[in-house]
């Protein structure tokens, strides 16, 4: 075999790194980094800095004895095999994130040919195995090198014993349906919250309790269930918290900022905001069209590239927002306060300037870096009376004829229109649930949402003329495949979808302009959504199809969001607005460092991950606040759609309060009833009874376990079953308990809308 080529001495840059590693025949981990290019004694130091700068910029994954580039394989790891193709045993990474962006690399299992009683034994769908991979020009391989037991997964649960006394860890994760049986619990007590680890190797040696949390069903304790669940930073380091006093500090120039205090430029947010990002101002012009503003508070000049506030704020990615709290993508003292647009407060703020034309389309812009001074914070619904009641004051009056304006060019562009109910949880003083019910959607949310839209689009058209680098916001058209599947489904309605045609938002707007039943109109709506794909941050464009939009990058909301503040950085560089900081603890520059530039690619990829999981913590956590909320009302019977349809049952969520439920196949009588994959739908052998995705029936709520966020219903005439306690049943004796927290599980349906109860074909 040939020699592989003799790599460059000294320290390696971080291209060099990844290449190593995905070049390498072994787990490349840092001992094989450093004796490759030859590093020794403080070389090793500053090593072992990069890998850690390069995990947290979202290049490589791994650990310290094996690391692999973000997206990859390791070259050891654990994987699950998922499908059987054409004979080919198909497997996934066992531990990929399911909020990456894509889909999981699937590899081929090349079983090894080994003859007698020396053969391991043939794996099947669902078994795990710790394989050695390889990448071809064909796609990943991989060779087992064992089988793997089964895992027991969530580490987070509640401890239960059974009649024997022994101790068990039942999940809080409604997709898993294994308790773990606990070694050595400590302090614990049966039915408290507690964080395990496993101990030993083998699954069945079971997990260890390192921390009491304590009562599951206690105020704030299901969003400490999500973060621990999803892996959420939730604690600043001490570098960061020391750091962002000083940067809140810094002092604000008027002679190098714009000042725009003068003006009464009025910030709209929800009544429970714990941050204000945006705020707006508008006037006419004389020509039928307006002036506007559009003023972002200015956190690059607080956040500097390189800083401890950058790193960390780059490894979070994001706010994540709870009914209860929020996990802030900067320190209070940043998130809260300083950068915070505040009403009679002097800000830092980056200033879109825009001229809407009497067509409402934008003409010109501008950016600068202003000083503002908010005249007020008003709540969206405040903000609707004061409009509804016929006589605003003026500054709402030309925010809304503005807007109007805006509306019309926004209905020419013809972007995608679904009505996406979102659920709201209202605590009281203790956290306790007072209401949850669906947000009302009003002219003051599409007030602020189109004036962001039309900044967003001035952001990446302002990079785009300077050739500057953009983080765009990018939302591909649906796939063939999607198309595909929506087109099968759609005539299982008697309704087509020529796919010869240009796909475009205005085509879906005008399907569900056709339909007058509004519960068709639900349903079909809801299809539309299942077709459209996941939106990701890139570096290289490929428009927004859902706003009908060319160009789009994130840039209103920078407190929140990493997106929003490499674009503010890039805006500085381009248009010459650098305020360096003066000679001291924080850099100086806030534009993009070279670390930015150099890995754009990697850092989209890095905070789209970040924003998936974000969205999935905060879905848990309000699926947990729902059944909580449900939970003393087993037994009623309530209006519910069909959501999801599979081989094992229906799933179904109570009309205008959301959570899904499972609806086992067994409670259906004793007809056998078929899975009709293509229409979604369960039809009965013999009677002919349908139950359809999108289908509106009334069940009874059979369980609800506020742990896991898991519901289950059964049809009316049945009642809600008795839970027998764990231990007693006939299928706990001898292995513990199965089924989490003593609820049926499954996997979640998908949100959708529904006609009638159980039709007949």
């Amino acid at each position: 075999m040939p020699n592989p080529p003799k790599l460059p001495q000294g320290m390696p840059t971080r291209q060099q790194v990844l290449d190593f590693i995905q070049s390498s025949d072994i787990p490349a981990g840092k001992r094989e980094i450093a004796k490759a290019f030859g590093l020794k004694g403080q070389e090793k130091i500053k090593l072992k800095a990069l890998l850690k700068d390069m995990a947290e910029e979202g290049l490589i994954d791994g650990s310290k004895s094996a690391f692999h580039r973000m997206g990859g394989v390791p070259k050891v790891t654990t994987l699950r095999i998922v499908d059987v193709d054409e004979g080919d045993l198909i497997a996934e990474p066992d531990n990929w994130d399911p909020e990456a962006p894509g889909k999981p690399p699937r590899l081929i299992v090349r079983e090894p040919k080994v003859r007698g009683a020396k053969r391991p034994p043939a794996l099947k769908r669902g078994d795990r195995i710790l394989a050695r991979t390889e990448e071809t020009e064909r796609g990943w391989i991989a060779h087992p090198m064992k089988k793997l037991p089964a895992r027991t997964e969530g580490l987070m649960g509640i401890v239960e014993i059974d009649k024997t006394g022994k101790a068990w860890l039942a999940p809080v994760d409604k997709r898993v349906r294994q308790s773990a049986p606990i070694a050595d619990r400590g302090e614990a007590e049966a039915g408290q919250l507690v964080i395990a680890e496993r101990v030993g190797r083998s699954e069945r040696a079971g997990v260890k309790v390192v921390e009491v949390v304590g009562d599951p069903l206690a105020p704030r304790s299901f969003s400490l269930i999500a973060i621990a669940k999803h892996g959420i930073p939730h604690i600043f380091p001490d570098e960061v918290l020391e750091e962002a006093p000083r940067a809140a500090k810094l002092k604000l120039s008027e002679k190098a900022r714009e000042d725009l205090r003068h003006l009464p430029i009025v910030a709209i947010d929800p009544a429970d905001a714990r941050d204000h990002d945006d705020a707006i101002w508008a006037e006419p012009d004389g020509q039928g069209g307006f002036n506007a503003l559009v003023a972002i508070a200015d956190v690059s000049f607080y956040v500097r590239p390189g800083s401890a506030l950058d790193r960390e704020a780059r490894k979070r990615g994001n706010s994540v927002y709870f009914p209860d709290r929020v996990v802030p993508m900067l320190p209070e003292v940043l998130s809260a306060d300083v950068c915070s647009l505040k009403e009679g407060q002097d800000r830092a703020a980056m200033a879109c300037h825009l001229h809407i034309n009497a067509d409402g389309k934008v003409s010109s812009f501008r950016f600068t870096r202003a000083l503002v001074r908010i005249a007020h914070n008003i709540a969206y619904e405040d903000a609707q009376k004061a409009v509804d009641a016929g006589n605003p004051p003026e500054f709402l009056a030309n925010l809304w004829a503005a807007w109007k304006a805006l509306a019309a060019a926004r209905h020419a562009r013809d972007p995608l229109e679904l009505e996406l109910p979102e659920r709201r949880v209202v605590l009281n003083e203790k956290g306790q649930i007072t209401e949850i019910a669906i947000r009302e959607r009003l002219d003051a949310h599409r007030v602020v949402e189109d004036f962001m839209i039309a900044a967003n689009v001035a952001a990446a058209k302002a990079l785009e003329a300077k050739t500057a680098p953009v983080v765009y916001r990018i939302h591909e058209p649906p796939s063939r495949e999607k198309l595909i599947a929506l087109r099968d489904y759609l005539a299982t309605m008697g309704k087509k979808l020529a796919l010869g045609q240009v796909v475009t938002p205005g085509l879906f707007n005008r399907m569900l302009k056709d339909i007058s039943d509004e519960a068709e109109k639900a349903l079909v709506m809801e299809a539309v959504l299942r077709s459209q794909t996941q939106a990701y941050y890139g570096p290289a464009n490929a428009g927004h199809f859902g706003l009908s939009l060319g160009s789009y990058a994130h840039f209103t909301s920078p407190i929140r969001r990493y997106s929003d503040l490499l674009v503010h950085r890039a805006l500085v560089d381009a248009y010459k607005l650098e305020q360096p900081a003066p000679p001291g603890s924080i850099p100086a520059t806030s534009g993009l460092s070279d670390r930015d530039r150099a890995s754009l690619q990697q850092v989209s990829d890095a905070i789209s991950q970040t924003e998936r999981r974000a969205m999935e913590a905060e879905r848990d956590t309000i699926d947990r606040y729902v059944a909580a909320w449900l939970s003393a009302r087993v037994g009623e019977v309530f209006d519910t759609r069909i959501t999801g349809v599979q081989a094992f049952g229906f799933f179904a969520t109570i009309v205008g309060l959301g959570g899904d439920g499972l609806v086992p196949i067994s409670t259906l009588g004793g007809e056998y009833f078929r899975h009709d994959e293509a229409a979604q739908a369960l039809v009965g052998s013999d009677s002919g009874t349908t139950y359809a995705s999108g289908d509106r029936l009334k069940l009874r709520l059979a369980e609800a376990n506020p742990l896991t966020g898991a519901l289950k219903f059964v049809l009316p005439d049945q009642q809600a079953g008795v839970i027998e306690p764990r231990g007693t049943r006939p299928q706990d004796r001898g292995r513990g308990p199965k089924k989490a927290g003593k609820f049926m599980v499954g996997q979640r349906g998908r949100p959708g809308n529904i006609r009638h109860q159980g039709r007949k074909k």
